[in-house]
């Protein structure tokens, strides 16, 4: 095939499967209102099934549905026929995918699910089928034509029945009023989980790894702080442990540009930045790295509601826990 042709062909191929899931609009209807109602009211889970190609497509769904606030997980219909089956309950709810809607597999579930008095909700190809007439709920997935030339390779109607469960998925997802901070729970592991679970206290700096001085501490001493604490920074501390500044790399390399030599043997008290920016424990490492990010500042003070110290945090802990 010359470049012409392939590229001619790709496009025709998504133009097919593109087709097919604009059909689904149209099919948007009272039977999907009553399959989210169903699955939205279910005390138990979701239990997806499917064979072949359509089963690939099930886990994905299953997986969307867990991971969106849908307790959800696959069921393998030819293993569900050798005992698998014992893993749905009454307060359960049966999602069956089949583009045929008589695959074998799940047509033998079916007598089952029907005494254990399961809801059952089809995504199907053909709504005269088995499946259909048995399902109490019938989503039409239904595709013209495949994209594979001979209307052989499951093609545009798996993606039809893919899209059809993101629809089921994200209108649950939004019908729980599930947000931002849920979807977190469910992806601890992730870059917004990261960005929405972890907080300051976290990973601050705490106990003797904050570097403190008092109002009275010669500048010598503050550097010999800074350094052996390496967070570039120092907090200044009165009597009773408030924070009344801090010194930091920046202003050291200032202040010896201004004072000359003497500027060793003045305190922290002269020469310290008064009212720094600070920042609560409870406040999310992602706010954290805003302030940071807003006044140019690499290091930040963590206080209490009374100023006194509870911890310092660094740009690079921000970093290495990937809050970008």
């Amino acid at each position: 095939m010359k470049m012409n042709e392939i590229i001619d062909q790709a496009k025709k191929i998504l133009k097919i499967e593109a087709d097919a899931v604009e059909t689904l609009i149209n099919r948007i209807d009272e039977s999907f209102v009553e399959a989210i109602d169903i699955m939205n009211s279910c005390t138990g889970k979701v239990v997806v099934t499917g064979m072949g190609k359509s089963g690939i497509i099930g886990k994905k769904i299953a997986a969307t549905l867990a991971s969106t606030g849908t307790p959800a997980l696959f069921l393998n219909p030819a293993e569900g026929s050798h005992g698998d089956v014992g893993m749905v309950s009454k307060s359960d709810v049966v999602l069956a995918i089949s583009n045929s809607g008589g695959t074998e597999e799940i047509v033998r579930l079916l007598p089952t699910l029907k005494r254990l008095d399961i809801k059952i909700i089809a995504l199907v190809g053909n709504i005269k089928s088995q499946l259909s007439n048995i399902a109490d709920v019938v989503l039409d997935v239904s595709v013209d034509k495949e994209a594979c030339p001979m209307g052989l390779a499951p093609t545009a109607s798996t993606t039809a029945a893919l899209a059809m469960g993101d629809a089921l998925a994200i209108t649950l997802l939004n019908k729980r009023g599930f947000t931002e901070d849920d979807f977190a729970l469910f992806h601890p592991g992730g870059n917004l989980g990261r960005r929405l679970l972890l907080l300051v206290e976290d990973l601050m700096h705490s106990g003797n790894d904050v570097p403190l001085v008092a109002l009275d501490t010669t500048v010598k001493e503050a550097i010999i702080e800074i350094s052996s604490k390496r967070l570039g920074i120092t907090a200044v501390t009165n009597i009773d442990g408030t924070l009344q500044g801090v010194i930091t790399d920046g202003d050291l390399r200032r202040g010896l540009e201004k004072w000359g030599e003497g500027f060793f043997s003045m305190t922290t008290g002269e020469v310290m930045t008064h009212v720094p920016k600070t920042i609560k424990k409870n406040m999310l490492a992602a706010k954290a790295l805003a302030i940071m990010e807003k006044y140019s500042i690499t290091v930040i003070m963590v206080t209490n509601d009374e100023n006194e110290i509870d911890g310092v945090i660094h740009l690079h802990d921000l970093l290495k826990a990937g809050i970008v």
